[in-house]
């Protein structure tokens, strides 16, 4: 019996996350086929099988383990199992014949029997799944139309649909991966130790300014360089 172990992926890093394992248990693997991948704070990698045999987990998908610790085990005096026979091709299936008809590739276009519209305005309401009562009706005598149908469209708030709703708001928890965590702690590090400000301060340069242009040449001439304002500001 082999046993894998974690590898070491970096100094700093203690821990890894198990994303996902390959190879079902009780597989069988061969020699440097990739078993499982693991998840370090700062990348992803595979690890692969030392030898041949029969593959035993140790962990399962989402855990933290320990640099070193046992990932699984490989039973490397197991047999090989026999490859499986070829399946037989099934039979093309015979396509069923298609029938059309007008009442099939007619649209719906049912409304209520008190409701009145247009049929263009009747078949986008049975299409949609429209609540009637929120349409505002412009045609002559409370008759819907095309138009009154849409604008109710283009303005969900005022629309109620009888049929599947557009989108969820299902939460669902999901565990942070160590990539998100450092993330995170990096951030909160980053504006815990950061000055997170300017400032600005206004300074009278008139003395200053009047120094250096008197002595900027002499300056140069002396040093090769030119007088700047930084050798005040450090002065000071």
């Amino acid at each position: 019996m082999i046993s894998i172990k974690v590898p070491t992926v970096g100094e700093s890093i203690t821990e890894v996350t198990l994303l996902k394992w390959t190879k079902p248990e009780g597989a069988w693997v061969d020699r440097d086929e990739v078993i499982a991948e693991l998840e370090s704070e700062k990348a992803t990698f595979e690890v692969n099988a030392e030898q041949a045999g029969t593959l035993h987990h140790k962990a399962t998908e989402g855990d933290s383990i320990l640099i070193g610790d046992i990932l699984a085990d490989i039973d490397e005096t197991a047999a090989k199992p026999a490859g499986e026979a070829p399946k037989a091709e099934a039979a093309p299936a015979t396509a069923a014949p298609t029938t059309s008809s007008a009442t099939s590739s007619a649209p719906v276009t049912s409304v209520p029997n008190n409701v009145k519209a247009t049929p263009v305005a009747a078949a986008i309401i049975a299409d949609k799944k429209v609540d009637t009562n929120q349409i505002k009706a412009s045609g002559f005598a409370g008759k819907i139309t095309k138009v009154d149908v849409l604008d109710a469209l283009n303005n969900p708030g005022k629309i109620q649909f009888a049929g599947q709703e557009l989108f969820s708001r299902n939460v669902r928890p999901e565990k942070m991966s160590n990539l998100r965590k450092t993330i995170s702690r990096r951030l909160v590090e980053a504006k815990n130790t950061t000055a997170m400000l300017t400032t600005f301060n206004e300074v009278d340069m008139t003395g200053i300014m009047q120094i250096r242009k008197q002595y900027k040449d002499k300056f140069k001439e002396a040093h090769g360089v030119n007088l700047g304002f930084m050798s005040f500001f450090t002065k000071a």
